[in-house]
C-alpha cells in the first residue's frame, strides 16, 4: 500500500485566522470526529475523510473523549490513523479532545472534578498514542463543582505538559468570565470557546461573542447546519437516510417540518449567491471576524470540498443581511 504524501500545495488552499490574543493560527473550517469515526464506522472512509481534510488544508481535528460510539472509539480511530498515515506530519496538526460528558460508571466519570479531568485525559492519549495534545476543553459547566477546581485541572494538565492549550465548551458568559478570570489569573489563559451556533441557533450573539472579544479569546463553532437542516436534504421532504428519520436523538423529524418554510426562504438567498444552502450557513457565521473556525462534521469528502467553498464568499451585503434575518423572526 502506497504511502500517503500529504498535498504540497494544501496550505494555498484556505485562509487560517489567529485564535484570540494567542500565536496559533487555526483553519476557517475545523473537521469534527463526532460521528463517522465510532468502532462499526467504516475504517477506510474514516482514513480518506482525514486526508481530504489534510490535503486540504484543514489542520485542525476536534475529539471528545465519548465520541463515538461506543465512548473512546473515535480517539482509537484517529489513533490509528494518525499513525498510519500522519505520524510525520504531527508537528503540523492540531488535535483537540474534551471531556466534562458522561465516559465511564461511578462518581468520578462526569463533570468537572479534578479526578475526572485529569484522568479522562490521560485515557485519551494512550487511545490516541499520543504524548500530548494541543487543545484540551471542559466540555460543558459543572455547577456543583467549584470553577477553581475545574480551571485549576485544566492549568495543571498544561504544566503536566499533556496540553498546549485550553478551552472551555458550551459555557454561557457570566459563567465563561469568571472562568477566564481563574485561568488567566493561574496563568494559563483560556485559549478558545466552542458553542453551538447557526443561523437556527444564535444565543451567542446574547454576551457571549462581545465577551470572547473583550477577553481576547477565540471562537470556534459546533453544529453550523443545524444538524442538516441547513443544507438542501430537506427542501422536497424527509428522506429516508436523512438522520432525521434514522436517528432522532439531536434531531428530530417534527423539527424539520416546522424549520421547512425557513430552510426553502433561505435556500433562495444562498442560491443568488451562487452558494448552496450549506456553504451560506458556513459563510454566515465566518462573515464574524471574531470568529475563529467553524467545526464541520463529514461522512463523505465531498461534504468537505463543498463547505470549504463557504470561506471563498464570506461577505454579505446590507440587504442580503436583512433578508435573513427577516426570515428568522
Amino acid at each position: 500500500m502506497a504511502t500517503y504524501k500529504a498535498d504540497i500545495e494544501r496550505y494555498d488552499k484556505i485562509n487560517y485566522r489567529r485564535t484570540g490574543n494567542s500565536g496559533l493560527l487555526l483553519p476557517e473550517i475545523s473537521l469534527g470526529l463526532w460521528h463517522n469515526f465510532g468502532k462499526n464506522d467504516d475504517f477506510e472512509n474514516a482514513r480518506d475523510l482525514l486526508k481530504c481534510a489534510f490535503d486540504n488544508g484543514i489542520t485542525h481535528f476536534d475529539l471528545a473523549n465519548n465520541y463515538g460510539p461506543p465512548y473512546g472509539s473515535a480517539e482509537k480511530t484517529f489513533g490509528k490513523i494518525l499513525k498510519k498515515d500522519f505520524k510525520k506530519y504531527r508537528d503540523e496538526i492540531i488535535i483537540s479532545s474534551k471531556a466534562g460528558y458522561d465516559m465511564w460508571p461511578g462518581p468520578y466519570g462526569n463533570f468537572g472534578s479534578k479526578k475526572y479531568l485529569i484522568s479522562s485525559l490521560d485515557q485519551s492519549l494512550k487511545r490516541m498514542n499520543l504524548d500530548y495534545i494541543d487543545i484540551f476543553y471542559h466540555h460543558r459547566p459543572d455547577n456543583d463543582t467549584p470553577l477553581e477546581e475545574t480551571m485549576g485541572a485544566l492549568d495543571l494538565i498544561v504544566r503536566q505538559g499533556k496540553a498546549l492549550y485550553v478551552g472551555l465548551s458550551n459555557y454561557k458568559p457570566e459563567r465563561a468570565e469568571a472562568a477566564f478570570k481563574i485561568l488567566k489569573e493561574l496563568g494559563t489563559p483560556c485559549l478558545i470557546h466552542q458553542p453551538r451556533y447557526s443561523l437556527f441557533d444564535r444565543w451567542i450573539e446574547d454576551g457571549l461573542l462581545d465577551l470572547l472579544e473583550k477577553s481576547q479569546v477565540g471562537a470556534i463553532c459546533f453544529s453550523p447546519l443545524a444538524q442538516g437542516m441547513l443544507t438542501d436534504k430537506y427542501i422536497n421532504g424527509l428522506p429516508k437516510d436523512s438522520r432525521a428519520v434514522k436517528d432522532g436523538r439531536y434531531l428530530k423529524t417534527d423539527q424539520v417540518l416546522e424549520m421547512l418554510p425557513k430552510i426553502k426562504a433561505l435556500n433562495e438567498v444562498a442560491e443568488n449567491r451562487n452558494q448552496n444552502l450549506a456553504q451560506m450557513a458556513i459563510s454566515w457565521i465566518l462573515k464574524d471576524e471574531r470568529i475563529t473556525s467553524v467545526l464541520i462534521g463529514a461522512s463523505k469528502t465531498e461534504q468537505i470540498l463543498d463547505s470549504l467553498k463557504a470561506t471563498k464568499n464570506t461577505s454579505f451585503s446590507g440587504e442580503e443581511l436583512k433578508k435573513i434575518n427577516t426570515i428568522l423572526k
